[in-house]
């Protein structure tokens, strides 16, 4: 028996079949069932039912199971307490929020291949919706988003949250909500939903939402005089030091941003707890070096 045996055992567990793991593991097919057949030879059981559609553990893959997680942890958590980080290896999946790449994820992703120069990272920039499913479904190992997630699975670390304001365009005054489009984030996000509802009881059925995906875009549409709607302040700086908009209140507040460092809790992992800890040390920094 072995630790790669184990490990592979581990994945196709996860993820339900052996393709999946074979990618997971970046293995082909043969590869990961000759591991799993030689792993029920050594222990002369049979670990998965394997029917149509989905893998089925056995009464003794359950077993493993258990004891596969614990194993691999150990063998991480000693990889990271008694070696060198700098020996990590493997394939980091990362997902954040526009917000967030838009402000310290690159601090975050540099301090991550500092301290674990031989991982690799896939990094998803997506609104929070999808990031939660792709964490959930396990196709993410990190996500940066607007949480918390209430997966009773997931662990969330809790991140600084972004305050949002109103802007317009510098020569756009006054504002009539009534008149011009109120740009606003994705539409399947809490931010659009908080909106849309205020606007109505505000505005009335005279009001129109734009939504974007994209914060850039959005803020150079309101410095363009085509919409106005409200965005984190750090993100809009650059746009009031180049006098292009200009902050105004309609009377209309919004909550702040909140944000979570979300994982799957089971099983552990030393690295992806490691890394949440540190986006939330690094956010807080970035925070406070651009706080007003």
């Amino acid at each position: 028996m072995t630790f790669e045996q184990i490990r592979t055992f581990l994945w196709v567990a996860r993820l339900g079949g052996f393709r999946k793991a074979s990618e997971r593991l970046h293995l082909s097919q043969p590869a990961v069932s000759t591991r799993i057949a030689n792993l029920e030879d050594e222990l002369q059981v049979s670990l998965f039912d394997r029917g149509p559609g989905r893998l089925i553990l056995t009464k003794q893959g359950q077993q493993l199971l258990t004891y596969a997680e614990q194993i691999l942890f150990v063998e991480e958590e000693i990889k990271h307490r008694v070696g060198s980080a700098a020996q990590v290896e493997g394939l980091f999946r990362i997902g954040a929020s526009e917000t967030i790449a838009q402000a310290w994820l690159p601090d975050f992703l540099q301090a991550f291949s500092n301290s674990y120069p031989s991982v690799n990272v896939d990094l998803t920039v997506d609104i929070s919706g999808a990031l939660r499913d792709g964490l959930v479904e396990r196709r993410l190992d990190l996500a940066l988003l607007m949480g918390p997630v209430s997966a009773f699975s997931v662990k969330n670390v809790a991140l600084p949250r972004f305050d949002l304001h109103w802007y317009r365009a510098a020569g756009l005054d006054p504002v009539d909500l009534a008149r011009i489009p109120v740009i606003s984030y994705a539409s399947q996000t809490r931010p659009h939903r908080e909106l849309t509802s205020a606007l109505a009881q505000l505005v009335g059925p005279k009001m129109r939402v734009f939504t974007s995906a994209s914060l850039s875009a959005s803020l150079r549409m309101i410095a363009a005089g085509i919409a106005v709607g409200p965005y984190p302040k750090v993100l809009a700086a650059p746009f009031l030091a180049a006098g292009d908009v200009a902050e105004f209140d309609p009377d209309l507040p919004l909550s702040p941003l909140e944000f979570t460092a979300s994982y799957l809790a089971e099983p552990r992992s030393v690295l992806i707890e490691t890394s949440a800890e540190m986006a939330q040390a690094v956010a807080g920094q970035w925070h406070a070096a651009h706080a007003t």
